[in-house]
């Protein structure tokens, strides 16, 4: 049978969240770094065939 949890307090919700959005945060900054650097022909990591 199930049983319910206990019911997290309001403190360990918040820091849950926050690690959460942090790593949304960290992720969104990685790919935006990456785009810059394919839009501008500095990336070392892909090759990106130019069109002439």
């Amino acid at each position: 049978m199930a049983v319910p949890k206990k019911r997290t307090s309001i403190t360990k919700k918040r820091i849950h969240k926050s690690l959460w959005k942090k790593e949304g945060y960290w992720a969104a900054l990685k790919a935006f770094s990456l785009a810059k650097s394919l839009s501008t022909g500095n990336s070392k990591g892909f090759f990106v065939p130019t069109t002439k």
